[in-house]
């Protein structure tokens, strides 16, 4: 007679003794990439927030312009059937103060910007900077728009007439050094680069 078989014993599981292993260094981890894409992606809006908000203060930039900037007087004389139009005072520096009023309106305004950035944030990052830099500049260009537009009537010939001979007016509103538009985005950056190097969270020291 043949001896009974038996069923061969089931398979050792050691799944339950096994010690789990870590990927090796530099090995991809589910998930980093996925939790990496929501933090950049906030960073993003953020940015779009900070440049809308910045370069919609450039409406109070123009209003504080168009008040402060000094006016540069003008006189109309008719000869014969045309009419010429002349600065009252040749030497005067009102057009100088004209592009020196927007231009420290516009550091005032960058350092401003800036600090409210730098404290609402409390940190640095390439989209807040490249935020600042283009809200400032788009505030700059609307500043200056909305100065010309509230100024004087542009057509200075016109308005010689309207007033008269011999009558002192003021010419229209103009930017003379177009790089002052440079102002307000130039010295947010500075500033907001400078807070950030001194009063930014620091890295941990490695040990």
């Amino acid at each position: 007679m043949t001896a009974p078989l038996t069923p061969p014993p089931p398979p050792h599981d050691d799944s339950a003794h096994q010690i789990w292993q870590g990927p090796p260094a530099g090995a991809p981890v589910a998930g980093m990439y996925e939790q990496d894409g929501p933090g950049m992606k906030t960073e993003v809006r953020e940015a779009a927030v900070i440049t809308v908000a910045v370069a919609l203060g450039g409406v109070l930039l123009g209003l504080l312009w168009w008040w402060l900037a000094p006016h540069v007087p003008l006189v109309g004389d008719e000869v014969g059937r045309s009419w010429v139009v002349y600065l009252k005072d040749s030497e005067g520096e009102q057009a100088a103060g004209v592009d020196g009023t927007f231009t420290l309106l516009g550091l005032a305004f960058g350092v401003v910007s800036a600090l409210v950035v730098f404290l609402l944030r409390r940190r640095g990052g390439v989209p807040s900077v490249v935020a600042l830099g283009v809200g400032g500049l788009l505030g700059s260009v609307l500043a200056w728009r909305l100065g010309v537009w509230l100024g004087p009537d542009a057509d200075v010939i016109a308005h010689a007439r309207a007033v008269g001979k011999g009558v002192t007016f003021s010419a229209p509103l103009k930017l003379g050094a177009k790089g002052a538009l440079l102002a307000w985005p130039f010295a947010a950056l500075l500033v907001h680069l400078g807070l950030t190097a001194l009063f930014g969270p620091r890295d941990p020291e490695l040990t």
